[in-house]
């Protein structure tokens, strides 16, 4: 059932919250995602969150990045979306997720008020290498190509998310990464070494190409939970495809945290949002 909560005060209107919306059904596990909506006239640009955690825990609920952004900018709308973690199944169900659950915000645009033309793809961590392989991956073969299609994003916003998991885990005093007990050996099913091809296939960097939206790269200096080199590989590809990409490394920050949500890198996502979304 979905509920109506109120949420607060957003541009000096009231807003309530959409929760709980299924957006598929994989045999009796129902996947729901949050719709935050905008404030004003018109049809509204999306930000579809997706959280973090280690592709291991976290939750829907989760959206402060996105929620913070809103409130700064209550022309855009957000959703929430929650996807199956790696105990429940391995990859590549987690991009299968998005990139439907993208598909039905877009196939159900009219109903919530959206602009089906610009869509944003935000995520932190685990989420930001699945929004950032939303973005690259044009023609994902786990998907029939209706479904590719209307998974399209228009921008990409990547808060220091994994991009290369063979790298990450021969990154030197990033070695546990390549643990069979880390994140991202559980994603996949075994050790990152032992799953190569399938590590491949989950990193954003293999699928870069010309047809790729705009990103946005965000990671913190002092990052010691996902190497800042993971954002730099990603970078570098973006920039030798020639997609466009602008970079922040905030110095200091760890791995998430307050300087994620400070008004200065909220107001220059949407001065970027409000030029690449035109």
């Amino acid at each position: 059932m979905v509920s109506l909560i109120v949420a607060g005060m957003l541009g000096g209107q009231r807003s309530e919250v959409i929760r709980d919306v299924e957006y598929v059904k994989v045999g009796d596990r129902s996947l729901k995602l949050d719709i935050y909506p905008a404030q004003g006239e018109g049809k509204a640009p999306l930000i579809v969150w997706i959280h973090g955690g280690g592709w291991t825990s976290g939750s829907k609920s989760n959206a402060l990045p996105a929620v913070q952004f809103q409130r700064r900018n209550p022309e855009y709308s957000v959703a929430s979306i929650e996807y199956r973690l790696s105990g429940e199944a391995i990859f590549p169900a987690q991009i299968n997720d998005c990139k439907t659950a993208i598909a039905f915000l877009r196939r159900n645009a009219d109903k919530y008020g959206f602009d089906s033309k610009k869509f944003v793809a935000w995520g932190s961590s685990a989420g930001g290498h699945l929004a950032a392989l939303a973005g690259t991956s044009d023609e994902w073969d786990g998907l029939e190509k209706s479904l590719n299609k209307d998974s399209l994003v228009q921008a990409v916003i990547d808060y220091y998310g994994p991009t290369d998991l063979a790298a990450f885990a021969t990154t030197p005093g990033f070695e546990r990464h390549g643990d069979a007990s880390s994140p991202e050996s559980l994603l996949l099913g075994g050790k990152v070494s032992e799953k190569l091809d399938m590590a491949k296939k989950a990193n954003p960097i293999t699928f870069v190409s010309k047809s790729d939206p705009p990103f946005y790269v965000v990671h913190g200096s002092a990052d010691r939970t996902v190497s800042p080199n993971q954002s730099e590989l990603l970078i570098a590809a973006l920039k030798k495809t020639g997609v466009p990409v602008e970079s922040e490394v905030l110095e200091g920050a760890g791995h998430g945290g307050r300087q994620f949500t400070e008004a200065g890198l909220l107001d220059r996502l949407g001065a970027w949002l409000g030029k690449v979304l035109k």
